[in-house]
């Protein structure tokens, strides 16, 4: 089984997807950003790195998803391909930090990898607004993400919501990070707990 966290920026997922995999005992498969190559570059200068990252990102999450089908385990998965195609790139794009030629490109191979693989079975949305994801980004002290916008949050949380409403590959489940502390709470957390076993095995 395949389960996927999605979401903007300091929004949890990388916290969620490790007390997910403790709990049920899932194979975690967390972001590629320690060792990307890439991203401290992007944060640097957007427009000159941006097609490079998307490529990255695209590949990195493509070998993963050909592993997680592979494996036979259940696999919680933090970020999801849809992501970069469907926010992070047009966004870039739109921002003008993609030439149109570039972006083209890009999902001209989104969209050959996308016919060759299967959706999550279950997709969790980190629903968080852009004051919340401030103050997690400036809690994790990450020094390449200290000189992210205020409008490329908001630009790419405007993004996350109209593709979540356009969400047709399965199963959906939406978590509103600003009232849902999960991990400091254990409360909140068994709450999210309760709701992915519904939405994976139905209630009993």
């Amino acid at each position: 089984m395949h389960i996927a966290i999605a979401g903007n920026i300091g929004s949890g997922k990388t916290t969620l997807t490790e007390l997910m995999a403790k709990h049920f005992n899932w194979e975690p498969h967390y972001e590629s950003v320690d060792d990307n190559p890439y991203l401290h570059s992007f944060y640097e200068d957007m427009q000159r790195w941006s097609f490079n990252l998307q490529i990255y990102f695209l590949n990195n999450r493509f070998k993963q998803i050909v592993n997680i089908r592979k494996s036979g385990k259940t696999v919680i998965q933090d970020r999801t391909i849809y992501e970069d195609a469907h926010i992070f790139a047009p966004n870039l794009h739109s921002m003008n930090l993609m030439s149109t030629r570039d972006f083209e490109n890009y999902l001209s191979l989104f969209e050959l990898i996308g016919s060759l693989i299967q959706p999550p079975d279950l997709l969790i949305y980190l629903r968080a607004t852009v004051p919340t994801l401030v103050k997690q980004i400036q809690k994790r002290g990450r020094e390449y993400e200290s000189a992210i916008r205020l409008d490329y949050l908001k630009n790419l949380n405007e993004r996350y919501e109209e593709w979540v409403t356009g969400y047709k590959h399965g199963k959906l489940l939406i978590v509103d990070v600003d009232n849902v502390n999960f991990p400091e709470n254990p409360e909140d957390l068994g709450t999210v707990i309760e709701r992915v076993n519904a939405d994976l095995h139905g209630l009993f």
